[in-house]
Order: C-alpha cells, then sequence, then structure tokens
C-alpha cells in the first residue's frame, strides 16, 4: 500500500501537507469549542447564583442580606475588597457572578457558531483537496495498469486471467481509492484529535481521566479482537469477486452457445454458486463489523456515566465544577471517537493493502516479451524462417512445436494443416511474436524477431486471427483500427477485396452502421470478411491467416484468396486451414502433427509422401476430386 504514495505529484503532496494544517486549524476549532461551551456552562451558573444567592449558602447569603451589604452585588465587592478572606478564590468568583451578564451568554454562544462555521468550511476544504488527490490516484493507477497490460504477451494475459485483470482495474483501484480519501480526512484528524484531548483532560482531575483510559483500553481489546477475526476473510473476498466477474464475462460472451444448449439453469446455478459464496462471506464479515456500533455506544455512554457519576462526587467535595465536567465528557467524546477512526482506519488498511498488492502484481510485472536495447530495421523482403523451432508452455513440461523448419520467400503461399491441438496457431503467433520462441529462431525479412521492434514487426504482418474479433464501434472505426490516416478510398477498396462490400451496403448506415462490441451483431463470415478487410487496409507485406476462411463458403473463400493475391502483388501469405481446397495451391504445404512436422511440400508431393496429409485429404475430398 505505501508503494501507491510513490505515484503522487509535486501538486498532490503540496495538497497532503494543507490537508495537515487544515486538519491541526479544524481540531483547534474544535477544542476552542468545548471551551467555549464550558464558558456558556459557567456564565449561566454565574447569572442563577446572581439571581438566587441563597444556592451559595445559608451563610453566604445571610452576609449577603446584612444591613452592611443590603442585597446589593456592588456593596458586596466593595466589602470584600477590606477584608481578608480564607480562600483568595472567592473574591474573584463573586466578581465573576456580580459581573455576569446575557452578553457573556450571547458573546460565547457565537464565538461557538464561529468556530463550528470554521470547523465546516475546513472540513469542506479538506474534502475537496483529498477528493482531488484521490482521484487523480485513481486515474494514474487505472492508466498504468491498463498501459502495462496492453504490453503483456499472451503468456502474461494467461497467468492473471482476463476476469482477474478486469477486477484489478475497477474493485481493487476503488478499493485503494476510497481508503486513501478516507485516510486522508480521517487519519491525520484522529491522532491529532486525541493528543489534543488528552493533553486538556490531564490536568483537570486524574479520576476522570483514568475513566476515560479504560474506556479506551476496552474498545481497543474489542476492535482488536474483530480485526482477528474479519481480516482473514477480506483477503479471500477478492478471490471471489474475480470468480464472479469470469463466469459473468464467460455467460455473456457465450450467451449464443448457453440459449442453443438451454443452458440457461446451468449457467445461473454456476453464478449462484459464485455470488452465494460471496454473499455469505460479506454477511459474516457485514455482521462481526456490525458489532462496532453497539460496542462503541455502549463504550461512549459508558464513559459519559462515569464521567458524571465521578464528577458529581467531585463537585461534592469542591474539587471541580459542573462547566469542568461538562467539557471533559465532551473531550472523552472526541477522544473515544479519535481512536474510533484510528482503529477503523486499521481494519480498512488491510483490505486496501490486499488490494494494493494485487495492483502492483500486475504493475510490477515485467512482459516477458520485450524491445531490444538496439532493435534492427531490416529492409521489407516479406520473407518467413522458421529455424529449429521449438516452444512449450511456461508451466508445461513437453513441448508444444517441437523442431520446426521451413522459409518462404517473398510472394509465397505457405498453407498450415493439421488435427485439432497439433500447434497451428501457436506456431504462427510466434511470426507477430505474441509467443517467444523456447528454442530455435523465427525471423522474418532475415532477422530475428527478437532483433526487431515490436511496433516495427507488427506494422509488416496483416494478422487475421483464428477468432474474428470486432471492437464496439463503426464498420469504418474497424475497418480503419489503428489507422486513422487511412483514406475512405483505400478503406473501400480493402472491403472490396474482402467480399464485404455487398453486405456492409446492405447495413443500415452502410460503413457508418454500429457494431456490437466483439462483432455480436454480424454474422460469422461477416466478421470474418471485416477482419480480413482490417489486414488488407494496413497493406502489409506478410498476411497470417489463423483459419480465418472457415467461416466461408466455397466461392467466398476462393474470391477472396483470388483478390488479395491480385490486390497484393508480392505479400507473403501464410494460411492455417482445415479445409483441403484453401491449400491446394499453396507453394509450401506444413503438415502437423502433435506438434511436429510430418511432411512438407506440394500438395501433388504430400498426396504421395505424407499418409497423414492424404488422409486428411481423403475425408474430405473423392479419390476423383484428388486425382489418385
Amino acid at each position: 500500500m505505501l508503494k501507491m504514495f510513490q505515484r503522487f505529484r509535486n501538486i498532490d503532496w503540496v495538497f497532503l501537507t494543507i490537508i495537515v494544517g487544515l486538519t491541526v486549524m479544524q481540531v483547534w476549532c474544535t477544542m476552542m469549542m468545548v471551551d467555549y461551551m464550558a464558558d456558556i456552562i459557567t456564565s449561566i451558573t454565574y447569572l442563577s447564583y446572581q439571581t438566587d444567592p441563597s444556592q451559595l449558602g445559608d451563610a453566604f447569603l445571610a452576609i449577603f442580606n446584612s444591613s452592611d451589604i443590603n442585597g446589593s452585588w456592588e456593596n458586596l465587592i466593595a466589602a470584600l475588597e477590606k477584608v481578608t478572606l480564607p480562600d483568595p478564590t472567592i473574591a474573584p468568583m463573586l466578581e465573576h457572578i456580580a459581573n455576569a451578564s446575557m452578553g457573556d451568554i450571547w458573546l460565547n454562544g457565537g464565538m461557538m457558531l464561529l468556530v463550528t462555521a470554521s470547523s465546516a468550511i475546513i472540513q469542506a476544504i479538506i474534502s475537496v483537496l483529498a477528493s482531488a488527490i484521490a482521484a487523480h490516484f485513481a486515474t494514474s493507477v487505472r492508466t498504468d495498469l491498463n498501459a502495462k497490460v496492453s504490453r503483456f504477451s499472451l503468456q502474461e494475459i494467461n497467468r492473471f486471467s482476463t476476469a482477474s485483470l478486469v477486477t484489478r482495474s475497477t474493485n481493487d483501484i476503488e478499493q485503494v481509492q476510497m481508503t486513501m480519501l478516507l485516510m486522508m480526512r480521517m487519519v491525520f484528524a484522529a491522532p491529532v484529535t486525541a493528543i489534543w484531548a488528552i493533553c486538556k483532560i490531564e490536568s483537570a482531575s486524574w479520576q476522570l481521566t483514568t475513566a476515560v483510559a479504560v474506556a479506551v483500553v476496552l474498545l481497543l481489546v474489542c476492535l482488536f479482537a474483530i480485526m482477528v477475526v474479519v481480516l482473514p476473510k477480506f483477503k479471500v473476498s477478492q478471490r471471489y469477486i474475480d470468480r464472479i466477474n469470469g463466469i459473468a464475462r464467460e455467460n455473456l460472451s457465450g450467451i449464443r452457445v448457453v440459449h442453443a444448449y438451454n443452458a440457461e439453469g446451468y449457467q445461473e446455478a454456476k453464478f449462484k454458486k459464485a455470488n452465494d459464496d460471496l454473499t455469505h462471506l460479506n454477511l459474516f464479515t457485514g455482521r462481526v463489523m456490525g458489532l462496532l456500533s453497539p460496542i462503541m455506544i455502549i463504550i461512549m455512554d459508558g464513559i459519559t456515566l462515569a464521567i458524571y457519576w465521578l464528577g458529581a462526587s467531585l463537585i461534592n467535595a469542591a474539587e471541580i465544577s459542573y462547566a469542568d465536567v461538562s467539557s471533559f465528557t465532551m473531550l472523552a467524546t472526541q477522544i473515544i471517537m479519535a481512536f474510533m477512526m484510528l482503529l477503523m482506519m486499521f481494519v480498512m488498511w488491510p483490505r486496501a493493502s490486499v488490494s494494493a498488492k494485487r495492483i502492483n502484481e500486475v504493475i510490477e510485472t515485467e512482459p516477458s516479451i520485450k524491445n531490444p536495447d538496439q532493435p534492427l530495421c531490416p529492409a521489407k523482403l516479406g520473407t518467413i524462417e522458421f529455424d529449429h523451432v521449438s516452444f512449450h508452455y511456461p508451466d508445461g513440461e513437453e513441448n508444444v512445436l517441437t523442431d520446426i523448419n521451413f522459409k518462404a520467400k517473398k510472394g509465397d503461399v505457405v498453407a498450415i494443416i493439421g488435427a485439432t491441438g497439433c500447434g497451428k496457431s501457436t506456431l504462427v503467433n510466434m511470426i507477430a511474436r505474441l509467443y517467444d520462441v523456447s528454442e530455435g529462431t523465427v525471423k522474418v525479412d532475415g532477422v530475428d524477431v527478437r532483433q526487431m521492434d515490436q511496433k516495427d514487426l507488427r506494422s509488416r504482418i496483416g494478422f487475421v486471427p483464428q477468432r474474428g474479433l470486432l471492437f464496439s464501434g463503426t464498420v469504418k472505426s474497424n475497418i480503419k483500427f489503428g489507422e486513422d490516416d487511412l483514406s475512405d478510398e483505400k478503406m473501400k477498396e480493402a472491403a472490396d477485396v474482402a467480399c464485404a462490400t455487398p453486405f456492409i451496403e446492405k447495413m443500415d448506415g452502410g460503413f457508418e452502421a454500429p457494431i456490437a462490441q466483439g462483432g455480436t451483431n454480424v454474422s460469422g463470415g461477416q466478421r470474418q470478411r471485416l477482419c480480413i478487410a482490417r489486414a488488407v487496409a494496413t497493406d502489409p507485406e506478410i498476411y497470417v491467416f489463423d483459419d480465418s476462411f472457415s467461416a466461408l463458403d466455397f466461392k467466398t473463400d476462393l474470391q477472396v484468396r483470388t483478390n488479395i493475391k491480385e490486390h497484393s502483388k508480392g505479400a507473403t501469405r501464410i494460411i492455417v486451414a482445415q479445409r483441403i481446397g484453401t491449400i491446394m495451391d499453396a507453394d509450401l504445404i506444413i503438415v502437423l502433427d502433435e506438434g511436429k512436422a510430418v511432411g512438407m511440400g506440394t500438395h501433388k508431393q504430400l498426396l504421395q509422401d505424407c499418409p497423414t496429409y492424404r488422409d486428411i485429404a481423403l475425408s474430405q475430398l473423392s479419390k476423383e476430386e484428388l486425382g489418385l
């Protein structure tokens, strides 16, 4: 949590200093209000004595009504100046009683209103400054978190999971922000108030001070017991929120499958289980934390009762006045509230610390794929070479790909085919350096991709992923994705190449037609064609199609590939496909089986030399169609 304060700007530290200064002023106003309250009570008491002198005792009343005094406070004060009294404090008190007036009450009451208004204004300023610091902090952390996640490779994304990253970017940041806001508004005031109030009451009465000390100890013991029970639960709650976010995201992204299989009940049961776990946890922590309020009320009422009980005895013994007891009660309340605020922060701090730790885990994680210190920028040759490439996932024991060797020259069409899970997508992901090889070298334009700047490398590649993904916006914004300066003419040309123009023109708005998040408002084939148009629009030297024609019919598939060949003459094309018809005319076909290349060559060569390829071909086409 303390690492988070390193994100403060210089102006934030200035604001924080101002907050500390204003907090001292606010506490001073609070203490002044206690003093003015005591003065009002004293003035009321003196006026009461002035109106009814009998309250001072029969002996005093007899003197007050004697012939020399004649019931006049002025005569009494004049007479007292001529005699020596055994108690020197009596004369000043009688003088105060004689001079007491309603003006004293109005003056002290007005000063109370003034310091109260000042305290409210100071609190408002503190709230504004604290909100500004907390809001900027949250913005800064959220920005850095998003920037870091954007640089993550697939390895880091898989490590944290998408649902957890969403939780860390929202709920965790809000948790830290709220704690920081309350801390700036409360944690500075609490110790200043407690110390100031303790210093004021310590000199008043040791008996009353002892009562307050006992109350504080009881409060500390109760809160410590509650913290011991609750804090471990806070650490679990964030994981439960991760799980709920993951299930909700899975349910929304797969809503079509859920409906198709009538699996609403199954998904609702999954969500209910996760939601119930979080609910039970929050109910438990809420119930335990709910004990704070009655405990605090009992302790505060108890200390008030103790102060009045002890104060009555001290007043009878003439050791303290009623005004002192009243101000002592207010100060004791301030002390209890200060410790309560301070300990509440200690309760909130661990929960925020868990969130801060989760945030720091992401921010401090270095992407496994980094740019080199001195990146190379080779000439655009359109060549790709895999030199003894092997790959395994960080937590995996066995290779996903083993000893892959091939070279694609400029303008070549290289096709990759194989059974599901044989490593086709992993292989093409290494071209754009979405994964780094475990062994060997992947070269683009004659240079190891690890020696190239990632932005430069990916600008040379038009990548169409296996799962066509569109972003919320319009058809135009999706085709121009990342290419803001792309002209409308070039955008429309790319749509023509991808055979997307006919269905785009039928959409309401044409190229300005809205696209929902993930492209859920268009069909699978339309989504694939828009993704292909997005790749064509960048004019890459290398195309990578990761099973990007699977949702197209044979006629459209052939037309799109023909258009790309004519439009991007000289561009190298890497095609991952399941259909033999899509790859029959490729210059080189690589057959993968369990991560190994079991065959390389042209269509005709593989039909003769590769049993695996022949089996795949015969499962889709007849011998006559294959020319066997």
